[in-house]
């Protein structure tokens, strides 16, 4: 079957009002144009007005895609043929980039991926969550884009004919092993771990994933324990803090930019008292606790939460952890009005309840690191009503993926003035001998059912006739 190309046939009034599944569902395949690229990496064609999602695209490519997906508003394809490449296309480095779900970025030079990235992220802003806000608040920045990746999590799955074991990472949209020979986003130690380590594991009782971290000085660890293979803790030095951590622990993965993440959350402001929330093992909390004179960090995570206290205590730094998760900790746990608070959620976001109470307790600063601009957008338009959005910042902590970190900083917006109604008119009292309607001549209540002078009124007899004298039960 011929790709078909877009043109004025079949675009009327009628065409127009087919759904657009039922207008894809005849085709299989169609050239394109790619106009630009989304939060999430893909890039975005229009076929007779159709948005179509293509991954690996670049923008200016002009392309032959099959289909491979139809929706009620858009359809998902995938390449066949590059007529002809737009500007900034180049060869990936890594064999391996187009089966392995690691990357989406490769086939983009590299200063290129990063103006698409923030346009793409802005705009999830705008579309998402309302914002707009001038070119000078926001700030770009971006370090190494190879050999930057300081911890990876691989997968495991039996070889052929039960000759070992093979390594690797799940192929994009499924649960297939790609075995890897190269990842060169990770730091030299680190990837020298991840390629050889297949040959080095047991042939059985093999876990299926496996974390794996790199510290300063080469050292690697990996969780959970196998055999002989490095395990135990690892230390990393960002500015004049050194922390300690190990492979089970969530830690920001750029190793390049770890200084300037920090400088950017942290920044210059100082005050009694500071809160991290989803705190980890206290990276912003040791700079926070040179800031404020006492710091509370909130983890729910055991083993990154007890890190977090030898770290802070290491460096005699005076501050609290609470091994608590943050939505049931915050409901009781954060004061009105606090100096600072600094969130760092997963990915998902912060919860409704978090939101909620952020906006009623309205800390004087508050300071979202995201790593996810969809549910950045849709938090930090919750908390508009609260919060002043004064900075973005986006830092490119994930070269050659389409993921970019932001950091917001926000300020409290002043308290609305509570309005106290004015006192109304004061009822003026009774004249004599007027009476109000209910009352007897004295002034006292008139029983109900009764007319003046305590004589029943018409149509309001305690017993209706024929009723014996007493009320009918109810049936």
């Amino acid at each position: 079957m011929s790709p078909r190309q877009p043109s004025d046939e079949g675009t009327g009034k009628g065409e127009r009002r087919r759904p657009v599944a039922a207008r894809l569902a005849e085709l299989e395949e169609l050239e394109l144009t790619i106009d630009q690229l989304v939060t999430g990496g893909e890039g975005l064609g229009r076929f007779e007005g159709i948005p179509i999602f293509v991954p690996f695209a670049a923008p200016g490519d002009r392309l032959r895609v099959r289909l491979v997906a139809r929706h009620p508003g858009y359809g998902r394809a995938e390449i066949v043929a590059l007529l002809a490449p737009g500007p900034g296309r180049r060869e990936p480095p890594c064999p391996h980039f187009g089966r392995c779900g690691g990357c989406d970025l490769q086939h983009l030079d590299d200063s290129l991926q990063v103006r698409l990235k923030v346009m793409a992220v802005a705009e999830t802003l705008r579309r998402i969550g309302g914002l707009r806000f001038p070119a000078e608040q926001i700030e770009v920045v971006s370090g190494e884009p190879w050999g930057w990746r300081l911890r990876t999590q691989l997968h495991t799955a039996p070889a052929a004919a039960g000759e070992g074991v093979r390594v690797g990472y799940h192929a994009r949209g499924s649960h297939e092993l790609v075995a890897i020979s190269r990842c060169p986003v990770l730091v030299p130690a680190l990837e020298r771990e991840a390629v050889t380590l297949a040959r080095r594991l047991p042939a059985e009782g093999v876990p299926r994933r496996l974390d794996v971290a790199a510290g300063d000085g080469g050292e690697v660890a990996i969780a959970p324990l196998v055999g002989d293979l490095p395990h135990g803790e690892l230390a990393v030095r960002v500015g004049e803090f050194r922390y300690r951590f190990d492979a089970r622990c969530f830690f920001q993965g750029h190793r390049g930019l770890l200084p300037q993440l920090v400088d950017r959350v942290v920044g210059d402001a100082e005050g009694e008292r500071a809160y991290d929330l989803y705190g980890g093992v206290g990276l912003f909390a040791l700079p926070l606790a040179r800031r404020y004179r006492e710091v509370v960090v909130v983890e729910g995570d055991r083993i990154a939460a007890r890190y977090a206290r030898r770290n802070l205590r290491e460096h005699r730094l005076g501050g609290e952890v609470i091994t608590q998760a943050v939505e049931s900790w915050i409901r009781t746990g954060l004061p009105d009005g606090a100096p600072r608070v600094v969130v760092d959620p997963p990915r998902t976001g912060l919860p409704v309840a978090v939101r909620a109470l952020l906006s009623l307790r309205r800390p004087e600063r508050l300071t979202y690191v995201s790593c996810h601009p969809a549910a950045l957008a849709r938090d930090l338009a919750a908390l508009a009503e609260a919060f002043t959005l004064e900075r973005l910042v986006f830092l490119d902590l994930f070269p050659q993926t389409a993921h970019l970190e932001v950091v917001a900083q926000l300020a409290a917006k002043a308290r609305p003035a509570v309005v106290v109604p004015p006192p109304g008119p004061r009822r003026a009292a009774a004249r004599p001998g007027r009476r109000s309607p209910g009352r007897t001549g004295d002034g006292s209540r008139r029983p109900p059912g009764k007319g003046p002078g305590g004589a029943p009124r018409r149509g309001s007899h305690p017993h209706p006739p024929g009723s014996g004298g007493r009320r009918r039960p109810p049936r």
